[in-house]
């Protein structure tokens, strides 16, 4: 057995019979008839039958299905920055996070499609509890991350994650996707989390954990949506945090959220890659600072380079604007485009509410704030 077996993807000598497993479950059916409407579950059955590597699954089902995905709730996805990465290179993404799913899935669809190396992608096991779902993941490559856990047991799990992470880019030269911080982004702020970049740290040895960062390479990416297919459904977590509760989700709540963004609204869609962060962290390695503050001067960078990166949308313009008042970014915007997001914070938010009127507009808000914050701070060189 291997350590990291408790969260590790399937290799590809456990694929087929993982495949086997799952070919008749209602879920999978109903994915795979949305993403072939036209052909008979006996064909992409028996396509299924005779695959035997990860790669070749997500290719020939997950990719055409994220297309279908595509088609049916987007108006399309652009992209930026992808020609300053390499084949057969293996990059730590470093992204801000606003869906469960879509964020890494587009990636991999992105660098599938230009010829660059796809990447083994970090999961809360909270989303992937019922067995399908389990299995599913594993099958797209995804490594699950503990969540939930305090003491010697969190300390014990971020170690084997670090190890994994640490064994799939060095060793198998394998790209890896994380988040900036745990969970995603609920109001549009997208910061990263110090102790996100220290677990990534922990399974160097020596006096020098940051020397990691030397080792690989740290590309940060922005992905945005014109529309949040799920804005609506982080509403209660916000305003459980304003009244000081403590925010306990219900039995399906994770499964909706994803099954929401999957096929939710999200109009414009942008993934841009934020260059290999090299110079950059050759210089706070060589700083003589203590290694937290290595780590912050990283997270830093992190959000200046993601922010920078972050496409804006008519949507956070005009977000920008009701919230303020004022129509300071109204050149950004049609009237057309207002009165739509309009009706999409009508249809969405009890107006009565100003709490709930006020977060649902600063989710989209923030990215204007934060780019202005990118566009005026001096680059670490």
């Amino acid at each position: 057995m291997s350590k990291f077996d408790s969260i590790r993807p399937f290799y590809d000598s456990e694929a087929n019979a993982a495949i086997r497993k799952i070919v008749d479950d209602p879920m999978l059916e109903a994915m795979m008839n949305f993403a072939f409407p036209y052909d008979p579950p006996s064909h992409w059955k028996d396509l299924m039958h005779h695959t035997h590597s990860l790669r070749d699954f997500q290719i020939n089902f997950i990719y055409p299905a994220l297309m279908k995905v595509l088609e049916r709730s987007s108006e399309g996805l652009s992209t930026g920055g992808f020609e300053s990465l390499e084949p057969n290179t293996a990059y730590l993404f470093i992204s801000n996070h606003r869906d469960i799913i879509l964020d890494t899935s587009l990636l991999n669809s992105c660098l599938y499609e230009k010829g660059l190396s796809m990447t083994t992608s970090a999961i809360g096991d909270n989303l992937i509890k019922k067995p399908f779902l389990h299995t599913l993941s594993r099958l797209n490559r995804n490594f699950a991350i503990r969540r939930g856990l305090t003491g010697r047991a969190l300390l014990e799990s971020s170690v084997l994650v670090s190890e994994f992470i640490s064994k799939s880019l060095l060793r198998e030269n394998r790209s890896v996707w994380t988040a900036q911080r745990e969970g995603r982004t609920k109001d549009g702020n997208d910061t990263t989390h110090k102790g996100v970049l220290k677990m990534l740290t922990l399974a160097e040895s020596g006096d020098n954990p940051f020397g990691f960062f030397e080792k690989i390479n740290v590309v940060p990416v922005s992905i945005s949506y014109e529309y949040d297919p799920t804005d609506i459904l982080k509403m209660p977590e916000l305003l459980a945090k304003s009244r000081d509760e403590k925010y306990v989700k219900s039995e399906n709540e994770d499964f909706v959220n994803l099954l929401r963004g999957i096929m939710g609204t999200k109009k414009r869609i942008h993934i841009q890659i934020n260059g290999i962060l090299e110079k950059e962290i050759r210089e706070i390695s060589s700083m003589e600072i203590p290694q937290g503050e290595k780590l912050s001067q990283l997270a830093n960078l992190i959000d200046q380079k993601i922010w920078g990166g972050y496409k804006l949308w008519p949507s956070n313009y005009v977000a920008h604007d009701l919230l303020s008042g004022t129509s300071t970014y109204s050149e950004h915007y049609s009237l057309a485009e207002k009165e739509a997001f309009e009706k999409r914070l009508h249809g969405k938010v009890d107006m009565g509410n100003t709490f709930l009127v006020k977060s649902f507009l600063s989710m989209y808000a923030y990215p204007v704030d934060n780019s202005l914050k990118a566009a005026t701070t001096q680059p670490l060189l």
